[in-house]
């Protein structure tokens, strides 16, 4: 099957509203399929969803225990965070250790989505700055490495050693040649794979612990600190950060722009890719609840599962409408 399936339902009264399509891939730690649905081989951009890839360098190359880098470091720089002072807080920090400023970073500005320090700004009368961008961990890393090579600090650019180290470490993981690129919403480059690629990359994670080499110790590091600080890997009431803490340690998840998810699930050696074709994040995020309800690692009852599958859809007066619900191949046991 090439073309997408239905994996998410909107219901409203007794009728069904609105149906989300998508593909989905579990692969095992030899890099085969266990179950799929749509196409295994669609391409896509990761997005966001791939950044503990895009970390790699940051510890393989020893930028990260140069520079004292610890856990919280390594979540930020996988991390799309809300803009929350939690993560602000530990960016300005970082950047201040490497003896640079927020005029160093190439993200751009970006309002928080956290509500709380959205409000801090406009109180004050001051601008979101580069800090304030979700990606602003992944760019604190990619500035520590670019200091660690002496490289320059146009970082972002496609040709410089940071974004080629990238690519290496994107290409082995994922077992493919990346066909091309685009620029991500932060203006680095986001390279394309398969979907399969993409879920083999998070089984070649989640079965790190069995093996010895460099990538893969980097990997087991970059997984145990998502899942150590959810908080940072995204924020209070994200879907990242409330579904790992509902695992409680059993997994590591991540999604992306334009309704891409990854987990990582070592007790299981399995990697989870999926992507809903109309890139609708409420499709997605109930997507992979299901999904690891199925795989046996989050329970359907947990009141984090409920709030994103089988999501209660209100009224304005708080009435109970309809809901968002897995289609129910999706639910099926894995």
């Amino acid at each position: 099957m090439t073309q997408p399936v239905a994996m998410t339902e909107v219901w409203r009264g007794p009728f069904l509203e609105s149906i989300h399509l998508g593909h989905a891939v579990i692969c095992d730690d030899t890099g085969q399929i266990v179950r799929s649905w749509g196409d295994p081989n669609a391409l896509i951009y990761p997005r966001s969803s791939c950044k503990m890839v895009q970390a790699l360098p940051l510890v393989t190359s020893g930028a990260a225990a140069k520079y004292g880098l610890g856990p919280e470091h390594l979540a930020l720089a996988c991390a799309s965070h809300s803009g929350a002072a939690i993560h602000t807080d530990r960016v300005s920090a970082w950047l201040h250790h490497l003896g640079l400023h927020d005029d160093d970073f190439r993200c751009g500005p970006q309002e928080p989505s956290d509500m709380a320090a959205r409000d801090g700004l406009i109180l004050a009368d001051v601008r979101p700055c580069q800090m304030h961008n979700n990606c602003s961990g992944k760019h604190a890393g990619f500035l520590t490495l670019a200091q660690h090579m002496g490289a320059g600090p146009e970082y972002i650019e496609i040709d410089h050693p940071v974004q080629q180290a990238c690519r290496a470490a994107f290409e082995e993981v994922t077992g493919e040649s990346s066909p091309g690129y685009g620029i991500d919403g932060c203006s680095a480059p986001n390279f394309a794979t398969s979907l399969l690629g993409l879920a083999r990359s998070m089984a070649w994670f989640a079965s790190a612990a069995d093996r010895s080499d460099r990538q893969s110790t980097a990997a087991e590091q970059l997984t145990a600190a998502m899942i150590k600080h959810p908080e940072l890997v995204a924020g209070e009431g994200r879907a990242c950060t409330e579904l790992m803490r509902a695992m409680d340690g059993r997994a590591a998840i991540k999604t992306g722009a334009e309704a891409v998810f990854v987990a990582i699930i070592p007790e299981k050696r399995v990697g989870v890719a999926l992507k809903i074709a109309d890139g609708a994040t409420r499709a997605s995020e109930c997507a992979i609840a299901a999904i690891l309800v199925g795989l046996g690692v989050l329970d359907a009852d947990h009141p984090a599962t409920r709030k994103f599958m089988n999501a209660p859809i209100h009224s304005r007066r708080g009435i109970d409408c309809g809901s968002i619900r897995p289609t129910q191949d999706l639910l099926a046991p894995l």
